[in-house]
């Protein structure tokens, strides 16, 4: 068993109540067994995001769904694992779900692991997602500073120069600044 997969049964153990059903899902080799526990009726979603973890990393794309799902979790640690099961799986359609993610505003609260795996994914839809959630993070009294930080330094990882003007606002607010600056300083220069 690897860190991070005992890192997730681990965590995923007291919410088990110790089942017998963690350790199987922990440890199995089977596939179908993994994917028959997304979809059964009644699995808890403890065991569903072991078996979509598990799948994912091994690059399975039927855990897609539900890991996408499991990456706008109120629970950060479930995101978390979402987000690296994942960056593993290597799906295409991973940095389009990421993106709507990140960018919709009624699930901001939860758009931290999103921005990050978009970072992460270094994919087409990563720099406009990153630019488009800054912006909307610059306002007043913004409650979201770690979604803008975690944009910043995406930007910053990602060097697009088409954040070149989110970035410069960004110095203005205190926060963010320093960060702003670094990112900036990290594009291309201009011609």
């Amino acid at each position: 068993m690897d860190e991070e997969l005992r890192s997730v049964t681990e965590r995923l153990r007291a919410e088990s109540a110790a089942s017998p059903l963690l350790d199987r899902l922990a440890t199995t080799r089977d596939h179908d067994e993994l994917a028959s526990a997304l979809t059964a009726p009644g699995q808890p979603l403890w065991a569903r995001e072991l078996a979509a973890y598990r799948l994912g990393v091994a690059g399975d794309h039927r855990a897609f769904e539900a890991l996408v799902l499991l990456l706008n979790h109120r629970d950060p640690a479930r995101c978390a694992t979402a987000a690296h099961a994942l960056a593993a799986l290597a799906d295409p359609r991973t940095a389009r779900a990421a993106a709507a993610l990140a960018t919709n505003e009624l699930r901001i609260a939860y758009a931290l692991h999103p921005v990050r795996l978009l970072t992460a994914l270094r994919a087409p839809e990563s720099a406009p997602a990153l630019i488009a959630t800054l912006e909307r993070r610059l306002g007043p009294h913004d409650p979201y500073r770690k979604v803008a930080l975690a944009c910043v330094e995406g930007l910053a990882a990602l060097g697009d120069p088409r954040a070149r003007p989110v970035l410069t606002a960004t110095l203005a607010h205190p926060a963010l600044a320093k960060s702003a600056a670094h990112a900036l300083a990290s594009l291309p220069t201009e011609d």
